[in-house]
């Protein structure tokens, strides 16, 4: 004798029912899953049932009448849990209709759509179908108001941070549009910036990193790195540093050299030409000499070592104002990269996608960045104060003390 079932006939002929009342449109495994029984399990059921249902003349036999009883009570639960006077899924939107299309659910709205659809399908209906609960959708129409408000000022919001990004000719990341809100009065989340703007597509920009040859004088006298890679400083005019990069104008090029207080990260001097001579970085040199007042002395004077800065001439100029000079390796950005990090600042924000045409133009376009970048633009490194503020606000005493 073979091992007895542990379910009855009575379960036996419910699951048959069920696969029945399921018409094709579900799979032995989905309704074996909801009978917690093994999918062949059932398949033997129905086939059971299919073979011995009737009698010879037609006449139903006791499982066919078993059957039916067990089709009808199936039928009657499903009733009992349905809509009143509706039949399970009667009046649901099709699966492949205009309301359910395939690669367009309902998630994060669903609330939005139940309250579009309301009228055409129930409340109820929708939140069966969406597996909510009704309690949840009335409870989010009654903050239609708090969140109508919220959406207008987060446009108000997006608004200010587009002015913002326009203001500073698209340069400007989520942290320093942060820092600009920050400095306009407004409390807001660095999170929430950079939220809204990935949500509305609005970037900083972002330069490749492209190499840049220095060509050393190879009988020049050594130079020691005073400063190891350290670009810190304790007061202004204690610590610059320098260096030369090059702009395309057409088909000739335009050198700029440009002197940084690494304290307050300054531009304090430049200097642009049409050539790289000793005499672009001693002009430049001079400049920055010129907006201290003339009083230099002890600065340390950081740079790589080009041609230009190993020159005689521009040894001459530095012990002329009582500058020692420093300098990093030959190739190696990192031994420079104050200033490194300032030409990619330049050619990101004043540069990009816009090829220049005549010299005029260029330094037109150069001069306006460089005050830009003084008295406007935010630096991380500073607290996100421009280098003007900054020297005005942690400087301030000791320079009007120095000019008393």
């Amino acid at each position: 004798m073979g091992r007895p079932s542990k379910y009855n006939s009575e379960f036996r002929s419910d699951a048959v029912a069920l696969w029945r009342a399921s018409a094709g449109r579900r799979t032995f495994k989905d309704v074996a899953a909801d009978l917690n029984v093994n999918p062949e399990t059932l398949r033997t059921w129905v086939r059971d049932a299919e073979n011995g249902g009737s009698q010879a003349g037609g006449r139903p036999g006791p499982e066919s009448v078993q059957a039916e009883l067990a089709r009808l009570r199936a039928e009657n639960a499903r009733l009992a849990r349905a809509e009143k006077g509706v039949a399970a899924g009667a009046g649901d939107p099709a699966p492949g209709g205009p309301v359910f299309c395939p690669g367009n659910e309902v998630k994060a709205r669903r609330w939005d759509f139940i309250s579009a659809n309301a009228d055409d399908f129930g409340v109820q209906r929708l939140c069966r179908v969406l597996q909510v609960s009704r309690s949840g959708y009335y409870w989010w129409i009654t903050g239609a108001g708090t969140r109508a408000r919220r959406q207008a000022e987060e446009d108000a919001l997006v608004e200010e941070i587009r002015e913002i990004h326009a203001g500073h000719k698209e340069t400007y990341g989520a942290l320093r549009v942060y820092a600009e809100l920050r400095a306009f009065g407004h409390t807001v989340n660095r999170k929430r910036v950079a939220r809204l703007m990935r949500k509305h597509g609005i970037a900083g920009r972002h330069l490749r990193r492209k190499k840049r040859t220095t060509v050393p004088d190879p009988v020049a006298p050594p130079v020691p790195d005073l400063l190891q890679r350290d670009f810190t400083a304790e007061y202004l005019d204690e610590r610059w540093c320098g260096d030369i990069t090059y702009i395309q104008v057409g088909a000739a090029w335009l050198y700029l050299a440009c002197v940084i207080d690494i304290r307050s990260r300054r531009v304090v001097g430049w200097s642009m030409a049409a050539h790289m001579r000793a005499s672009l970085v001693i002009e430049a040199l001079e400049a920055a000499v010129t907006a201290r007042g003339g009083n230099v002395t002890g600065v340390i004077f950081h740079a790589d070592r080009g041609a230009q800065y190993t020159s005689a001439a521009f040894a001459q100029v530095c012990d002329r104002y009582g500058g020692r000079r420093s300098m990093g390796r030959v190739g190696s950005s990192y031994d420079n990269a104050l200033a490194e990090s300032l030409w990619q600042s330049l050619k990101r924000e004043a540069m990009h996608g816009k090829p220049f045409q005549t010299m005029s133009q260029a330094r037109l376009e150069i001069f306006q960045w460089l005050t830009y970048y003084n008295a406007r633009r935010r630096h991380s490194a500073l607290g996100y104060l421009s280098p003007l503020e900054f020297e005005q606000q942690h400087h301030a005493p000791t320079m009007l003390s120095l000019a008393a």
